[in-house]
């Protein structure tokens, strides 16, 4: 996958879109003062929740499979964020989410994502209510979208480097999972220790098996010429993300 693999289609023009603002705040920001990939991704989760939630469908139960993340500029602490979101695709038991951030200091995110409908009971996927799609699909125009995934398993390459990644109890949400936005935080990590690999850049977060309390969990990273690739792996080799940051 390179970074002109990534579609984030534009508005269709048509149907639904839902907007909102927010501020970015110190538990938001990074030392040097720009937005972290992790809070970003938590608004990303909150405007995704709100819509649903205006639009009548709070009680649907959804987990993020794919995020895709592009910052063309990011936004910094107390920019100003105005948010916007639309369905951009469907699957049988999923639905692509399109969201901008666009800041008053001149920042721009595009992401999307993809969310799985499931059975609250069961936790499995579950075909999308006829109802949910009458109110979102036209502005998805009949785009479909796959869930197949689009990143490598972990690499054999001597270069790799694994460290342990210790979770809180902060990082675990109402489902007793690893929260969507936490597994960025070892992104960020990572980032950080790569000074020259900024915006633009395009991060991509792949699902795997939920992290639940008292597992023990592995960061393993490799360079890229083009950025960084990292999974996170359990003790028994279940992969829990795939992730990869390019530049560009």
């Amino acid at each position: 996958m390179e970074a002109d693999d990534v579609e984030l289609v534009e508005p269709s023009g048509a149907g639904r879109t839902f907007a909102a603002s927010v501020t970015v705040r110190l538990g938001d920001a990074s030392p040097g003062g720009r937005m972290r990939l992790d809070a970003v991704a938590r608004v990303l989760q909150d405007i995704s929740d709100d819509d649903a939630r205006d639009a009548g469908f709070g009680d649907l139960t959804w987990v993020v499979r794919r995020t895709v993340i592009r910052v063309e500029q990011f936004p910094v602490y107390l920019e100003r964020l105005a948010l916007s979101t639309w369905c951009a695709g469907f699957g049988a038991a999923w639905a692509e989410r399109r969201i901008r951030v666009e800041g008053e200091s001149g920042a721009l995110v595009e992401a999307a994502t993809l969310w799985v409908h499931v059975d609250r009971s069961t936790l499995r996927p579950s075909r999308v209510p006829p109802a949910f799609t009458e109110v979102f699909a036209p502005s998805a125009a009949g785009r479909r979208v796959h869930s197949r995934t689009v990143l490598d398993p972990p690499s054999e390459s001597p270069a790799r480097h694994s460290s342990p990644w210790p979770l809180r109890l902060t990082d675990f949400d109402v489902l007793g999972h690893v929260n969507n936005a936490a597994y960025w935080e070892p992104v960020e990590e990572a980032l950080s220790t790569r000074r020259d690999l900024r915006a633009p850049l395009v991060a991509v977060l792949e699902h795997g098996d939920a992290v639940e309390r008292g597992q023990a969990v592995q960061v393993v990273t490799d360079d890229t010429s083009a950025g960084f690739d990292l999974w996170l792996v359990g003790d028994d080799e279940r992969l829990h993300a795939a992730v990869r940051v390019l530049a560009g």
